[in-house]
């Protein structure tokens, strides 16, 4: 049975971005405001990790703390450690996210230590961000696949997301990161997560690097999950398959549940609009199918 309601956490504005070349503070800004007006109530506008490493996000402090709020809208910033955290605090993010993975490989390459070593760093970004009232959302990634290990097991993803809500973290987001699940596996490996973490505590964050993200997410949406990440305009490209895409399109995704009859509380137009606006800055098309048709 489907969800009557999807609630979508949009990632354009942190996820999209810091894969494309730099854009202005004031384009940030633009972006996150447009999608607040399009109806989106939940943004990741900022990433407080080292701008040495993502100079893209260097200025989220400036984004946070200019955008003109909406008051239902949750503004929401990745803090990989203590640092971010209370960078985060002082811009005025409304909820935080930390990072972790399944895979042991895809952690030592990604945040330089292991799964066990990172979830240790985690507690005291938690306990801060408890005592300041603000919500933690957690991330997993390479949930159906793993550049470096190739499959992994969804018990290993299950105990992973596990660790994290038992740690206070109020949702955990399953992150298919290469985009290599397909329908069967993802169902499979949500309904394993869901024995661990309640169902309504799950969000997917699933990549369309082979074209599947769309159709994984409707063989999900039974399993009782309905939250879903998603990117305007598909900004961010996978960089870990060259020339292929990343995130899935809001666009694409609003309309294929708008079909199915879920409310999402989303004005389509609106939305192509502002992906529209964000990737003539980029100076490139797109990357939603339906707001490329509705172009046209």
């Amino acid at each position: 049975m489907l969800p009557n309601q999807v609630s979508i956490f949009e990632v354009g504005a942190r996820d999209g971005l810091q894969n494309e070349k730099s854009v202005s503070t004031q384009d940030k800004i633009a972006l996150i405001e447009g999608l607040a007006n399009a109806g989106i109530k939940r943004i990741e506008a900022a990433s407080f990790v080292s701008p040495k490493w993502v100079p893209q996000m260097a200025d989220s402090g400036e984004v946070l703390k200019n955008i003109n709020r909406n008051s239902a809208v949750t503004y929401s910033a990745l803090t990989p450690n203590l640092k971010g955290l209370e960078l985060a605090l002082d811009a005025g993010a409304d909820e935080v996210a930390i990072f972790g993975a399944a895979s042991q490989s895809f952690s030592q390459r990604n945040i330089n230590c292991s799964i066990e070593e990172s979830i240790e760093r985690f507690i005291p970004v938690i306990e801060r961000a408890q005592a300041a009232n603000v919500p933690v959302r957690g991330y997993v990634s390479c949930v159906l696949g793993c550049p470096y290990e190739g499959d992994i097991p969804s018990s290993e993803v299950a105990r992973v997301s596990e660790i994290l809500y038992k740690m206070g973290c109020y949702e955990i987001s399953l992150g298919d990161t290469i985009g290599v699940g397909t329908p069967h596996n993802a169902r499979k490996m949500v309904e394993e997560v869901s024995r661990k973490v309640p169902v309504d505590k799950l969000a997917l964050h699933f990549h369309d690097t082979y074209g599947q993200a769309l159709a994984n997410i409707l063989a999900c949406l039974e399993t009782g999950v309905s939250v879903i990440d998603s990117s305007v305009a598909g900004l961010g490209g996978c960089p870990y398959a060259k020339g292929a895409s990343g995130n899935l399109a809001t666009e694409d995704l609003v309309y294929m549940l708008h079909g199915l009859g879920i409310d999402t509380g989303i004005d389509l137009r609106l939305l192509a609009s502002a992906g529209d606006a964000i990737s003539q800055t980029l100076g490139k098309t797109t990357g939603s199918k339906v707001a490329q048709a509705m172009g046209k």
